[in-house]
């Protein structure tokens, strides 16, 4: 059956919109002229757009800048698209116009049609693309950062420090340049992991500071034409309240518009975090690696089967999972210090990509994290003694001999235990000179690795 169609227009002329679409003109015209990826814009970004259009509804009805009447049609609209009752309706491609104009026009539409109201003149009243589109992709970005990401860190931080403290018994080799080190306990090894998930919470929450500023009030290039002294304020204020969060008008409307440095500084930390895990998930897969030729000092609890050809194999497959996961951010924010780099004179136009990338990364580094700490961390168990067998037979344990007898008799001694295959109490014992007793104070493992 063919599709219907209905005629609109725009300033451009006559548009065919599908029949029973909420949207209009300058969307359809969006949806042909780009049909790129058909990636759409997320949930988050969508219900943070319709926030602003519903306290821009109700700041114009309060200061009369609407009928009282018009403002409210408008507002309950907005609401319906915040609920996310039309989200099949943004149909608009993320590669399209860099100031995000055409998802802009799109919500104005479909809030327009819902109000009977028109979607320039009154649904857009007081507003440009150009400080809404930035604005509601901080609000977006501070909000999905709050309520997915953090929750997510916190989860997987305590996970990890619950482990260390399991662990905090478990003597186990240190290594160095892939190399035999001195010894340490393995709890010490996930307190570092827990430090570094609490390092990047701290990093991005300073970054956050600067997506509190919002660009709402500078209309078109900063100078705020068409919007009346106040109106920004007002509809700030309103989203800060329904929001919980600290949102305030951009100190310098010609920064927050023409250029994207705080989203950038965001992603930047982002990026940051997933380096972190991209360390502590390869750490934890080489640690549980084997089970009988590699290192084999974790037990990963076992998931799924690992191949499709070898009987009983199981693979690291949670950690390699959150490994993509860190690719794909550190990718994301190489697009979005691309894109924010790209701001000319007074806006940067690259802003729906950056927007959609920060909101992907957020997304992933929430869902990454959460499942690395239920279906991995959680499940870990440390194989005491292989990992009190690697501390035996390392070659490091000459380190504790060095203040005794010299670092140059010590590393002879190392040498030589190396060289025969013997281990460095063996040799240390036949020939350090060292009495028995001492030496066994010297090379017992637990004083090497300490208390912390």
């Amino acid at each position: 059956m063919a599709e219907e169609f209905r005629i609109e227009h725009d300033t451009m002329g006559e548009m065919r919109v599908p029949a029973d679409a909420l949207y209009g003109a300058q969307t359809a015209r969006a949806v042909e002229n780009f049909p790129i990826s058909g990636l759409r814009f997320p949930r988050s970004f969508i219900r943070a757009l319709a926030l602003i259009k519903s306290a821009a509804a109700r700041a114009n009805g309060e200061r009369g800048s609407l009928p009282a009447d018009k403002a409210a049609a408008i507002e309950r609209a907005a609401e319906e698209v915040l609920a996310g009752t039309h989200d099949t309706q943004f149909v608009v491609d993320i590669f399209q116009t860099g100031s995000g104009t055409s998802t802009n026009m799109n919500a104005n539409e479909v809030i327009g049609r819902l109000a009977a109201a028109h979607p320039n003149d009154e649904v857009n009243r007081g507003q440009s693309s150009n400080d809404v589109i930035p604005s509601a992709m901080h609000i977006a970005a501070a909000e999905a950062t709050r309520r997915d990401l953090f929750p997510a860190m916190d989860r997987l931080q305590a996970s990890l420090a619950r482990q260390a403290g399991e662990f905090a018994d478990v003597i186990k080799i240190g290594r160095t340049h892939l190399q035999d080190a001195v010894p340490m306990r393995l709890g010490q090894e996930f307190s570092g992991y827990a430090q570094q998930v609490a390092a990047s919470r701290e990093r991005i929450e300073m970054a956050l500071a600067g997506m509190y500023e919002l660009a709402l009030g500078g209309t078109a290039t900063g100078t705020g034409l068409n919007a009346e002294p106040g109106f920004a304020a007002t509809v700030i204020a309103e989203i800060a309240r329904r929001t919980g969060l600290p949102f305030r008008e951009a100190r310098n409307h010609f920064e927050a518009q023409a250029a994207k440095d705080a989203v950038v500084f965001l992603s930047g930390a982002l990026r940051t975090y997933a380096v972190a895990l991209t360390k502590i998930a390869n750490d934890v897969r080489w640690l549980g690696s084997g089970p009988r030729s590699g290192l084999g000092e974790l037990r990963l609890p076992a998931v799924q089967p690992g191949s499709s050809i070898m009987p009983g194999k199981v693979n690291p497959v949670i950690a390699e999972s959150l490994l993509m996961v860190c690719a794909q951010v550190v990718g994301y924010d190489a697009a979005i210090a691309w894109s924010g780099a790209a701001g000319n004179f007074e806006l940067n136009v690259m802003m729906p990509v950056m927007a959609y990338d920060l909101l992907e990364s957020i997304a992933l580094l929430a869902a990454g994290s959460r499942n690395f700490a239920e279906r991995l961390v959680d499940g870990l168990e440390a194989d005491r003694e292989r990992a009190g067998a690697f501390v035996e037979q390392s070659l490091a344990m000459g380190t504790a001999l060095a203040p005794e007898i010299g670092y140059e008799k010590a590393t002879e001694l190392v040498k030589e235990a190396y060289r025969t295959g013997r281990t460095v109490r063996e040799v240390a014992r036949e020939k350090s000179g060292i009495p028995e007793e001492r030496l066994n104070e010297l090379l017992d493992s637990e004083r090497q690795s300490g208390t912390g």
